[in-house]
């Protein structure tokens, strides 16, 4: 009878020194593994971008599934994986390695030794996204603490050469003033006016305090003022108002435009299409995507998404 047997790579210690018991164990290398568990510094790269350079801890996971880079919740968070979309995440200690291939679909991480890269590919919908225009609410500037002045003034000397008319003046006077001080915008509008005649007059037209309420996307106004009159008139109101705002928000995010949602097989280019103009473009890694920071146009049309996988193959819907 024959048999059929494979040889497994084995290295003899006595090629390294006469005595074998002083060579390190080296059945971890003949089961493939390139390295020794341990702390690297590698280059962290994220769906082909480097994004950090740090040390990283390389533990053995199990014999069986042997060494793999220790990726913790806290670093997945901080590298821009969008960690709260998978309830598994939660569920791991801050500090517990994550199998990131196991928790997250069409995910992987490969370690290349020869150039230490830490190589992390995630699908673009596990990624968090910022919309196009978006500026972190950290570098925002509240401004400068200031006092403001605005005026306007306008009068007239009325003279009548007839008997039975009377000469005269008029005055007017429109005052803007406010005070900036950190987060806090007071302001006020007042007019004056007099004429011959009558006695001088002051009308308060607004007085308020108002700040921005930044993980509102929205302003504070207490006081009196007036309601926007985007859709209905302005109306005054003496109280509080808390109102959105959209100049905080990214242009993109200004008016509607559809999500584009889709699968990509390899690392693809998404082109988008409306009425034969590329609008929009971009590649994203293997797996889901999504796409929802379009900009909103005025023209009307269908949508045609063009998806061109790494191997040249091109699929529309």
């Amino acid at each position: 009878a024959a048999f059929n047997a494979q040889a497994e790579t084995w290295f003899d210690p006595a090629f390294f020194k006469d005595d074998p018991s002083m060579v390190a164990d080296l059945s971890r290398f003949e089961k493939g593994q390139k390295i020794t568990p341990g702390v690297y510094r590698v280059d962290i790269v994220l769906n082909q971008t480097i994004v950090d350079t740090r040390n990283v801890n390389f533990v053995e996971i199990t014999p069986e599934k042997g060494i793999a880079a220790c990726l913790t919740t806290e670093s997945l968070d901080a590298m821009g994986v969008n960690t709260d979309a998978f309830p598994a995440f939660k569920q791991l200690d801050k500090q517990a390695c994550a199998l990131l291939a196991e928790i997250i679909p069409d995910a992987s991480v490969t370690f290349n030794v020869n150039k230490l890269r830490l190589e992390i590919s995630v699908p673009q919908i596990a990624i968090k996204s910022n919309a196009r225009g978006y500026v972190p609410p950290e570098r925002w500037d509240e401004g400068i603490n200031a006092l403001l002045l605005g005026y306007s003034f306008s009068g007239a000397n009325s003279i009548h050469s007839s008997a039975d008319s009377d000469s005269g003046d008029s005055y007017f006077l429109n005052l803007n003033s406010g005070v900036n001080l950190g987060p806090w915008r007071l302001r006020n509008n007042s007019t004056w006016s007099r004429s011959s005649g009558q006695t001088a007059e002051w009308k308060n037209l607004s007085s308020y305090l108002q700040r921005a309420v930044i993980p509102l996307k929205g302003e504070l106004t207490v006081g009196d003022d007036y309601t926007a009159g985007d859709f209905f008139d302005s109306v005054s109101f003496r109280g509080v108002q808390l109102a959105s705002d959209d100049n905080m928000l990214p242009d993109s995010l200004k008016g509607f435009a559809p999500v584009v949602r889709g699968i990509a097989k390899s690392n693809a280019q998404i082109t988008i299409k409306q009425n034969g103009y590329t609008i929009y473009q971009t590649y994203v890694s293997p797996g889901a995507f999504e796409i929802s920071d379009l900009y909103s146009t005025s023209s009307s049309g269908d949508l045609l998404v063009e998806i061109k996988e790494a191997a040249g193959s091109v699929n529309s819907y």
